[in-house]
């Protein structure tokens, strides 16, 4: 009866270091949903607030035929196909998740419509909504702070999931 009761502990004990054991995904579920298929872009709004008023709002992008794609890899890196609705080779860059998993961190360099001719829309965005099929990103104007009588400008990206993008 002793050998039995030792018998089964060490049988124990033997599957769950063969459960532990096993590879285990160094990435989260958040960067799963990142780098599940291609995110093609749905929509563009500008938001203009003076401090926290909400003065005016422009949907951008609303007459643009080109296909716009954000596409996460595992390895870090992403690209960008067509940014500001402009024919153009495809951005590439890195890209990483805050501490807190609430910011997308992105040095992706586009060709946009500004004066300057480039940007990076993407370096300190935050993530507003992450689904299977949906991404909500803010950028601009989105620090936590502000003064209560200065201009700001938030754009709202919004994508969905492409899984055979064309």
């Amino acid at each position: 009866m002793k050998y039995k009761r030792l018998l089964l502990i060490f049988f124990v004990l033997l599957t769950g270091m063969v459960i532990n054991s096993c590879k285990k995904e160094n990435q989260s579920a958040i960067q799963m949903l990142f780098t599940g298929g291609s995110w093609e872009l749905a929509s563009v709004l500008v938001f203009n607030y003076t401090g926290n008023t909400l003065v005016s709002t422009d949907t951008l992008n609303t007459n643009c035929s080109l296909s716009q794609y954000f596409t996460f890899s595992t390895n870090g890196t992403c690209t960008y196909t067509h940014f500001d609705c402009l024919q153009q080779p495809t951005a590439q860059g890195t890209w990483a998740l805050t501490a807190n998993q609430l910011y997308l961190q992105s040095n992706i360099v586009c060709k946009d419509t500004t004066a300057a001719g480039s940007s990076k829309p993407f370096s300190y965005a935050s993530i507003q909504n992450l689904g299977e099929y949906s991404l909500v990103l803010y950028t601009g104007d989105i620090q936590p702070n502000y003064s209560l009588t200065q201009p700001r400008k938030v754009i709202q990206y919004g994508f969905i999931r492409e899984t055979n993008p064309q």
